[in-house]
């Protein structure tokens, strides 16, 4: 075939289905018109999920009579005027094709009234055919109402879910989107009946029970904005509380400049933020919102504008962990301060012994036999005993505290490893060296971590086909043979889902510590839970587990059935 210019029908119909993917997609494309309209109130109606009729009525500025045709024509804008405003767009819509995508799959008509206009107007449009524009009564704002969608493309139609299924895409999108403009008032109705109201509010909370649940509401921790000054710019928003997860990303929710994007964008940030806050294979949630000059972010990469590139993406992306990381820590010091009777001594230095015994057996921890409960002034807690030789019972005299010595142990070798890396202290050689002999695939883990090993304190070197040997370790950490091939393992089977050092450091101190059934001595348990108070992070081992958990007198009494 000849080359040739396309008629504007299948151009028409190439766009729309860039753009106009299923009604979710024309709710967006209208709600974010309106926004930009400057609109205070927006109502969504649909029938049958959209397929039908889609409707939306805001209170924006209107468009003038004038304005109208040009409105539903491709690439015609008011929101550009030259290329050179790409570079700093301010407003959610800018490519001048969604009203012309929708015309090109359905049927469009749009009514809409400026404040300084007697009457309103209304122009009619489908494929290429614009109607001529016509008086209407109209309040002020913008009425735009869609029928028959994807009627003249078929597979289209077809490719579409159930009924609920699409509906639900409308509600999902729409209050999440809702969440970065508290100050404007959403109804979505549904074959004409309201399925819910969010009226304008200045309590955020308001609108996050509507989109992860009133109880999940309660609980998402506000974001700590300290980070942001290392940024041109700011971050805040919500974040779930360590424990409360979800088994995917789904509802990890991130806006740009009032735009709702992919979380994919910020998914390593998540991963960073909470890598020893949550178990691998969950996931947490919340809402990020970044607000950045128009000149840094980039919203021309992708047809549906559900992406962006940002001018310093490292710099957001490390301000956006660490925000998550300080929320985290600040939560989990108290926390641990609401489960100990609130004692809680996080940044105090160890003492110079404490970095090098924490890598050995529990007993190197207790040198000499003798507890460091002295050390610790104002401890409140009391070590009562172990349970099935994994447990910890401890009390403050109100709650019972069962903690997991394994966890614990694990918390408290990794911080000493990760300061031990921060200062450089140096290893001890052992006299006689440990020999390992690992498989192929062991092999190839255990090379590629070898010099985040050294940085920890552990030097391991090649000795002949598949066989290594431990060379100096830190200083205590001979008193007790390390397993190699389990640590191993263990990182073969770890996404990766944190800075490679720290998986392999989480995974060092996973094996070089008290493990689950070992019998504890009553001084061992308690200088484990003194030393555990001592961490900037008490509540969650370096892969996400608790450490311990709380038993309140109304938790017992409800046992005994007092309540």
């Amino acid at each position: 075939m000849a080359v040739h210019v396309l008629d504007p029908v299948t151009i028409g119909q190439i766009a729309a289905g860039e753009t106009i993917e299923r009604p979710a997609s024309v709710v967006k494309e209208l709600v974010e018109n309106a926004v930009d309209a400057g609109a205070r109130r927006i109502t969504v109606s649909v029938e049958s999920a959209g397929v039908a009729s889609i409707e939306v009525v805001d209170d924006g500025t209107g468009i003038a009579p004038e304005d109208l045709t040009l409105a539903v024509r491709r690439h015609a804008t008011s929101k550009l005027a030259i290329a050179a405003d790409l570079d700093s767009i301010a407003t959610l819509g800018f490519r001048g094709e969604g009203l012309a995508s929708i015309a090109a799959v359905a049927h469009l008509d749009v009514v809409s009234r400026r404040l300084d206009a007697a009457i309103g107007s209304r122009v009619k449009a489908h494929g290429e055919t614009i109607g001529a524009v016509e008086p209407a009564a109209a309040p002020i704002g913008t009425r735009v109402r869609v029928e028959s969608l994807f009627a003249n493309v078929p597979v289209r139609r077809e490719y579409l879910r159930s009924t609920n299924a699409e509906f639900n895409r409308i509600s999902s999108w729409l209050a999440s989107f809702a969440l970065a403009y508290p100050r404007i008032a959403f109804t979505l109705r549904h074959d004409g009946k309201d399925v819910w109201v969010m009226p304008d509010s200045a309590d955020p909370r308001e609108r996050l029970a509507m989109v992860f649940g009133r109880e999940a509401a309660k609980t998402l921790l506000s974001l700590d904005d300290a980070a942001a000054s290392t940024i041109d710019g700011s971050v805040r928003g919500f974040i779930s509380a360590p424990g409360a997860d979800r088994p995917d990303r789904r509802m990890q929710l991130l806006f740009v400049n009032g735009r709702l994007l992919r979380s994919s964008l910020m998914a390593g940030a998540w991963t960073a933020g909470y890598a020893t806050f949550t178990m691998t294979g969950r996931h947490p949630y919340g809402a990020i919102f970044l607000d950045l000059p128009p000149e840094h972010v980039d919203p021309n990469v992708h047809p549906t504008k559900s992406d962006v590139r940002l001018r310093f993406g490292s710099q957001v992306f490390d301000a956006v962990r660490r925000s998550m990381s300080a929320t985290l820590q600040a939560h989990a010091t108290a926390r641990f301060r609401e489960n100990t009777g609130g004692f809680h001594q996080a940044g105090i230095s160890p003492a110079p012994d404490t970095i090098d015994a924490s890598l050995a057996h529990v007993q190197s921890l207790f040198e000499n036999g003798e507890s460091d409960s002295d050390a610790v002034p104002g401890r409140r807690l009391r070590v009562l005993g172990q349970i099935h030789r994994t447990f910890i019972v401890a009390s403050d005299g109100e709650a019972l505290l069962l903690v997991d010595q394994h966890a614990a142990h694990e918390r408290i070798a990794f911080e000493n490893i990760l300061e031990a890396a921060r200062t450089a202290a140096p290893s001890q050689p052992l006299l006689v060296p440990h020999l390992v002999e690992l498989d192929g695939e062991q092999s190839a883990a255990l090379d590629r971590s070898l010099e985040a090993l050294s940085e920890g304190g552990l030097d391991i070197e090649p000795f002949g086909e598949g066989t290594y040997r431990i060379t100096s370790a830190p200083a205590g950490y001979r008193a007790r043979p390390f397993d190699v091939a389990g640590f191993v393992d263990d990182l073969t089977a770890d996404p990766k889902r944190r800075d490679v050092r720290e998986r392999i450091w989480a995974s060092l101190a996973c094996h070089s510590v008290t493990v689950a059934g070992e019998r504890l001595e009553p001084d061992e348990m308690t200088t484990l839970v003194d030393r555990l108070q001592r961490c900037v992070n008490p509540m969650h081992c370096p892969h996400g587990r608790p450490t311990m958990v709380r038993l309140d007198p109304d938790d017992i009494a409800r046992m005994f059935k007092r309540v």
